[in-house]
């Protein structure tokens, strides 16, 4: 059945499990409003349920979980001037992903394949976050000119030591090792288990709990790159402003961390300002629910105020040249409030849920 011609979320009872499969596999099951009003009328339905006694989210096809949302519509949004059906999307998104952090029967997300964006805010927020050997997780959104969101930065700010800033500015991705590590997962279970993983939790008799049965399956995975790197990452991510990381990245003797170097300088100075920001405040902000409201009233800015995001989206989805034109084109341009600006910014439309 084509993506077409099938549900975009499949939600249906299997034993003691309510099963929920993101459905638009030729779009690695990317979420779009329809979408989440689906996840959110099943998790209502099975609350009260007595014979459901936990939540599986995974992902149609063989590529991944969730490429993140529907960024396309998204900017032509934005850029049709109707910035009221932007704020809605993000006000249902932003409140499913409180509810999985926050449901009261043990949610868990197979981050199986390309996890990413508002993949994340399904999987990361789950009470048992599961990843394989092809897992490859990532808040990508400076790469698009925008900034983490969907939980992402409360994720992000409480990664070990500046792996935060790391993977929030560069949009770098994570393998099964490095999620476990960074703490976006919590065990690793090879793809040849799922079904058999699948179907332990369907049944559930012995033992009692999902983790003691993720246990059964859990194998350690590949030593983390990025606990590796954390001399480096530490180093010039702990500086005050973009510009510094930069500097010390330049001033570092691994190749790695030139290359860090060589992608913030391609990206957007907006997005990458803004973003540092955001991560930092994130790490003193008491929840997820906290981390979420501020999200939001970035997204809002970003859609309000700033060309760089449809422009993001034109070069690297759309047109596909890989030039975006920034506005403005370098960090030294950049106003030195601009984040002051960015994180005080009060959308017309609040956060609801």
């Amino acid at each position: 059945m084509t993506d077409d011609a099938a549900p975009t979320v499949l939600a249906r009872p299997a034993g003691r499990l309510g099963w929920l499969t993101l459905n638009r596999p030729r779009a690695i099951n990317a979420l779009d409003l329809e979408m989440i009003r689906a996840l959110h009328a099943a998790l209502d339905g099975w609350e009260d349920d007595t014979d459901i006694e936990a939540v599986l989210i995974d992902g149609a096809g063989d590529r991944g979980l969730c490429a993140g949302g529907d960024v396309r519509d998204l900017a032509a949004r934005i850029t049709a001037g109707r910035p009221a059906e932007v704020a809605l999307f993000f006000q249902e998104e932003y409140a499913l992903n409180a509810r999985i952090a926050e449901y009261p029967k043990p949610v868990i997300a197979l981050a199986d394949g390309i996890t990413m964006g508002g993949g994340i805010g399904v999987a990361g927020h789950a009470a048992i976050r599961i990843v394989t050997e092809t897992s490859r997780l990532a808040m990508p959104e400076t790469r698009i000119g925008f900034t983490p969101d969907v939980g992402g930065s409360w994720l992000l700010a409480r990664a070990p030591g500046r792996l935060g800033e790391f993977l929030a500015l560069t949009g770098g991705t994570m393998d099964a090792g490095d999620a476990v590590y960074a703490g976006f997962a919590d065990h690793c279970v090879p793809r040849a288990h799922l079904d058999a993983l699948r179907e332990a939790f369907e049944r559930r008799a012995d033992p009692e709990t999902p983790t003691e049965l993720v246990l059964l399956f859990d194998e350690t995975p590949e030593p983390s790159r990025l606990a590796a790197a954390r001399v480096w990452i530490d180093d010039a991510f702990a500086a005050d402003t973009v510009p510094e990381i930069i500097e010390r990245l330049r001033a570092r003797d691994e190749d790695a961390a030139h290359a860090a170097a060589d992608t913030l300088e391609e990206l957007s100075p907006t997005a990458l300002t803004v973003t540092l920001a955001a991560v930092r405040r994130a790490r003193e902000l008491p929840d997820l629910r906290a981390a979420l409201a501020q999200e939001y009233g970035l997204v809002m800015w970003f859609a309000h105020t700033q060309p760089d995001l449809p422009e993001g989206v034109r070069a690297q989805l759309i047109d596909k040249d890989r030039s975006p034109r920034w506005q403005p084109a370098t960090l030294a341009e950049i106003d030195p409030g601009l984040a002051a600006s960015a994180l005080a910014f009060v959308p017309d439309e609040p956060l609801r849920g």
